[in-house]
């Protein structure tokens, strides 16, 4: 069951954190697995990709944060904090540096490289329900408590910049939940506990200095409502916002410049969204609800004739009338034109070397004109072999207990202090190294919120973790794969069903190796093309969004 997810810089992979412990890597543009990671032993509870992809940090709930190398699957190292980690978030300019959101205790900067930790300071040392969140350049960290008290912190000195309180009109204040930057601009959001999503300009706050008042540039609520929201994000050119109802699988977009509410997606009733994340590049929504990941996208309509002006469409074939010179190699009737104008310039010598930066992938105009080269964009998928007669690239079947070493030596079976190399014949991994992290203050029996509150009998800590057995309980398990539509419900219940439902999109089962009465996961997406970055263009705000969601099995831990 899926829990939290995260695109990468890129928007190629999908990283989906399980309360099994593994994080389902998925290639976004194959619709894939590519790669499944066995990171924790408890649920996972947050997870951030690194600027050049090529790492990625997870936290679980039994406060242990953890880096991966995503091409090989090894853990880097680990950090182990005295309480549960709310968000963790990489540097966006400095892989090194990672910014942690412990449970009842104030923000602590991480650096990797020599595992030592920096403790934010805070506005009131009594009130450490805060959350911390980095700049689009990560040059400041803005912090927020439960009375509304909002600092911004120099990343490098810790010192205090600027700060302001967010009211609710009067002079009472408002719990910060958790705060969002742009990938491009100055703006960022605060999602509080009156919920209103307050959106605000970066530069402002900064002009403003200690204590400033400063006017947030749009106020984004449900009226109606009253709707409290789980999650926020902004979309990938910064243009809207997207907010996750605490109540209900519901998603609201909102245009940030005008403020008006552009469309309402909703999911299956009775379900509660856990986490929301917007593709970077494209106008599609990843949404998590009962350990299911939901991909919202346009659904797309070919059209051929835009491709050429000249190209028509032929309802019912016609007979093609043949040229005489048509086919011919070089037309002896042809004229020679004068090569002037637009015929000259192709002698010209054409430049198919050099590499131009796409905009969309930069988040400002002026800002990194020299693309990371060695960026991670996808990850290689190796095929599966039934029974293979032979293996030449792995240690030879019938060794004799024997294990090559890195020079080439063999070790007898009987050494057990030799590490074994991994079964594809990769190198051995190594042990990750495991740092402490000492909190003064902050109490040690704290309980994730994913895991229910304490002393509650019908939490979900019992189901958390990896399943030990499934055999012959699928019908109870909360592992089972959930099924969309009434046409899956109908099936499960032993009613025939004629047709797909009218109105309801029909789950197309994909052909796996999945063994049957296994446990597994899914992944429901939608086959989509390429869409159109303007949602207003393609489909008014008031008609329904056509999905068709994709039933896709992951293997079972």
């Amino acid at each position: 069951m899926a829990l939290t997810c995260t695109f990468n810089r890129w928007g190629t992979l999908l990283a989906v954190g399980c309360n099994d412990g593994r994080i389902v890597i998925w290639d976004f543009l194959t619709r894939g697995i590519a790669k499944i990671i066995s990171a924790h032993i408890h649920p996972v509870c947050s997870l951030c990709w690194s600027r050049d992809g090529h790492k990625l940090v997870s936290a679980s709930t039994d406060n242990i944060v953890s880096q991966w190398d995503v091409l090989t699957g090894d853990c880097d190292q680990r950090f182990r904090f005295p309480s549960p980690i709310l968000k963790l978030q990489y540097h966006p300019r400095d892989a090194d540096k990672v910014l942690v959101c412990p449970m009842k205790s104030a923000p602590v900067l991480l650096t990797l490289s020599d595992s030592k930790h920096v403790v934010l300071p805070v506005d009131d040392d009594s009130d450490l329900n805060v959350v911390a969140a980095f700049d689009r350049r990560g040059e400041y960290i803005y912090t927020g408590n439960a009375k509304g008290k909002i600092l911004v912190l120099n990343t490098d000195t810790q010192d205090l910049v600027a700060s302001f309180r967010v009211t609710t009109g009067t002079s009472n204040s408002t719990a910060i939940k958790s705060i969002e930057f742009a990938r491009k601009g100055s703006c960022f959001l605060i999602n509080t506990a009156d919920r209103i999503i307050r959106v605000y300009d970066g530069r402002e706050i900064l002009t403003c200095g200690r204590d400033g008042e400063p006017e947030p540039m749009q106020k984004l609520q449900d009226l109606v409502n009253r709707t409290p929201w789980k999650r926020c994000c902004f979309s990938g050119d910064g243009e809207y916002i997207v907010a996750g109802s605490a109540r209900q699988h519901a998603l609201y977009i909102w245009e940030k410049s005008i403020g008006n509410l552009v469309k309402i997606l909703h999911g299956t009733r009775g379900e509660l969204l856990l986490d929301v994340a917007w593709h970077p590049v494209r106008p599609i929504i990843a949404s998590i609800s009962s350990g299911v990941v939901s991909i919202w996208a346009q659904n797309q309509v070919e059209n051929w004739s835009a491709f050429a002006p000249d190209f028509k469409e032929l309802d019912e074939n016609v007979e093609y009338e043949e040229r005489e010179s048509e086919f011919d190699i070089e037309d002896e009737d042809k004229s020679e034109p004068e090569q002037t104008g637009a015929n000259a310039a192709e002698d010209e010598e054409v430049d198919v070397t050099s590499v131009d930066p796409i905009p969309a992938f930069c988040s400002s105009f002026s800002d990194e004109e020299l693309e990371d080269h060695k960026a991670l964009l996808y990850l290689p998928i190796a095929p599966e072999v039934e029974d293979p007669e032979e293996n030449p690239f792995g240690p030879p079947p019938d060794g004799g207990g024997q294990n090559p070493s890195e020079d080439g030596s063999a070790h007898t079976g009987g050494d057990k202090k030799q590490r074994q190399p991994s079964a594809d014949g990769a190198p051995p991994k190594k042990k990750a190294r495991t740092t402490t992290i000492e909190l003064q203050g902050v109490p040690s029996d704290e309980v994730h919120p994913l895991l229910g509150v304490k002393g509650d009998s019908k939490s979900k800590k019992k189901t958390a973790g990896r399943p030990k057995g499934t055999k012959g309980k699928e019908k109870d398990s909360p592992f089972r794969p959930k099924l969309f539509g009434d046409r899956e419900r109908e099936r499960d219940r032993g009613v025939a069903v004629d047709g797909a439902v009218k109105g309801r999109p029909e789950a197309v089962p994909v052909p796996g190796k999945t063994p049957a009465g296994s446990a597994c996961d899914t992944l429901a997406l939608c086959r989509s093309q390429q869409p159109n970055p303007n949602p207003r263009s393609t489909a008014d705000a008031n008609q329904p969004l056509r999905l068709s969601p994709v039933q896709i099995p992951l293997p079972p831990p």
